[in-house]
């Protein structure tokens, strides 16, 4: 078997794995990226959506608290496509310990937090699904941000710089010689090919499935697989984050997204993040939950529940029976070379997606001085997309600017050659019928799946039941040339889009369902 060279191998396409990509591309060191799925498919794309401002951690994380801050500016500048920059509020309900308010204020401010209380008369007033018996309110920096179009934004820039990203391709491999790591193979999971890549380091980053790579080296990685639980309503029923001001728990977080509205999160520990979804019973809290922050929750439409689950390290002091909320969600990186005896091959743990580009910083900065690279991070101050405004032709182009990154030129000459191709596909989500041909085109879009993620057909209140069909017959020259026939790829898509919404289907929101 031929082999290819390169440096740098890293294993895993969530935000982690991307925003290490990104950095080793701009530092110029040669490096590959591989993903078992399509890029972005696990936590990165199931979590909240929520860029923290720190204020959750303010009391029980402070180092946490500053560098959610500190990132959350950070990529308000470089990731601005990518982000709603709605504020968020932290509320107070007339159940809620005064005690823990005091201490979080204190705690805000010794990170270097700004809040401000505003009158729960005000909130109410902007805020109008919100229950009455809120006592007081706090603004602070919150946000949101799209999961998929950071993982996106993150791998284009890094292939402008020359790094190479392979999707469904899965580690197969670790060829280790002396105690070192020299190389890898990894198969197609489409094709079945096998390729064979020299490297001198392996970067793994594979969230959930971290422990899976580290064993293919005969290494043990003890993880806490916590799942995390979340529903998506049908319309934006508050116009900034909401965070309960309590302790944290189930069902305290309200982000609105897009068209939609999130509730989270639940914390359960699992032992297969393949098999991560959502319960009825889970359901069940949250609404109970959120039903005293927003009184008249059950009567709201919800389109689904997913779940993503969150990769902690096991804290060999708490023993088996871990609460996920308790353990650190601090990030750690594990030389293998030092812990194991194992040169070459390094393992990510933790983290959030807030400070991502830190964690990417700090391993690419460990993994430079392996290689006896001196070069500076430049992540911190480049944009994902550096031509940002240099495209607009009008108020479409630059949503597909801010969609697509720099691919979104392709759309406005697209567009040109075919005016009519931006008639709407996807009525619930706005997305074209042009969004879908161009998308559907890509090397990197291999299903119906992989077109949502990019452009979030199937996310609205139809979830897929009228835009798949669209999507299939203005995508069937391009998907047709893929492994997986069209029209299996409907069935699959369709299934999945299920499975986020039988654990919802009761009384009035299986009704509804029928209707539509």
């Amino acid at each position: 078997m031929a082999a290819n060279k390169t440096r740098v191998i890293v294993v895993g396409g969530g935000v982690t794995g991307v925003g290490i990509i990104r950095d080793l591309a701009l530092r110029k060191i040669d490096a590959i990226l591989i993903e078992q799925g399509d890029l972005g498919h696990g936590a990165s794309s199931r979590f909240h959506g929520l860029l923290h401002s720190g204020a959750r951690y303010a009391l029980n994380d402070p180092a946490a608290a500053k560098e959610c801050l500190e990132e959350n500016l950070i990529l308000k500048k470089i990731a601005a496509s990518c982000i709603e920059n709605t504020g968020g509020l932290y509320l107070q309900h007339e159940l809620d310990d005064d005690s823990y308010l005091e201490d979080w204020q204190k705690g805000c401010l010794e990170a270097g937090i700004l809040t401000k209380e505003i009158s729960a008369k005000e909130v109410l007033k902007n805020e109008p699904f919100l229950s009455k018996k809120i006592k007081r309110a706090f603004l602070v920096p919150d946000a949101t941000i799209d999961g998929s179009r950071l993982v996106w934004g993150n791998v284009d820039h890094a292939i402008k710089y020359e790094a190479k990203v392979f999707t469904y391709s899965k580690l197969d491999k670790i060829i280790i010689e002396n105690n070192q790591v020299v190389g890898a193979e990894i198969v197609n999971t489409l094709t079945g090919e096998r390729t064979y890549w020299e490297c001198t380091i392996i970067i793994n980053a594979a969230g959930s499935w971290a422990d899976q790579v580290a064993s293919l080296a005969g290494l043990e990685l003890d993880l806490v697989k916590n799942k995390g639980t979340l529903l998506v309503f049908n319309q934006r029923f508050t116009s900034r984050v909401l965070n309960r001001l309590r302790r944290p728990s189930d069902g305290d977080i309200i982000v609105p997204h897009n068209t939609v509205t999130i509730l989270g999160t639940t914390s359960v520990n699992i032992d297969n993040p393949d098999r991560a979804e959502p319960t009825s019973e889970e359901v069940d809290t949250l609404l109970s939950a959120g039903q005293e922050l927003i009184p008249n929750i059950h009567s709201l439409r919800i389109l689904r529940a997913y779940a993503g689950v969150r990769p902690l390290l096991f804290d060999m002091q708490h023993g088996e029976e871990q609460d996920g909320r308790n353990i650190s969600r601090d990030f750690i990186m594990i030389d293998h070379g030092v812990r194991d005896s194992l040169a070459g091959l390094i393992s990510l743990v933790g983290g959030k997606l807030t400070t991502y580009r830190l964690m990417a910083e700090k391993t690419v900065d460990y993994v430079a001085n392996l290689l006896g690279e001196r070069k500076p991070c430049l992540t911190k101050d480049v944009p994902l997309i550096e031509q940002e405004g240099a495209f607009h032709s009008g108020r479409k182009f630059s949503t597909y600017l801010e969609k697509y990154g720099e691919k979104g030129a392709l759309l406005e000459q697209y567009l040109k050659d075919s005016p009519e191709k931006e008639a709407i596909l996807c009525e619930c989500e706005n997305v074209s019928y042009a969004e879908v041909e161009l998308v559907a085109s890509w090397d990197s879009t291999n299903n119906l799946d992989d077109l949502r993620r990019k452009t979030r057909i199937g996310m609205g209140t139809c979830q897929g039941l009228y835009c798949s069909f669209r999507s299939l017959g203005t995508a069937w020259e391009n998907l047709k040339k893929k492994k997986e026939k069209p029209l299996v790829q409907l069935i699959t898509f369709l299934e999945n889009r299920y499975k986020g919404q039988k654990s919802v289907l009761w009384e009035s929101q299986l009704r509804e369902n029928e209707l539509t």
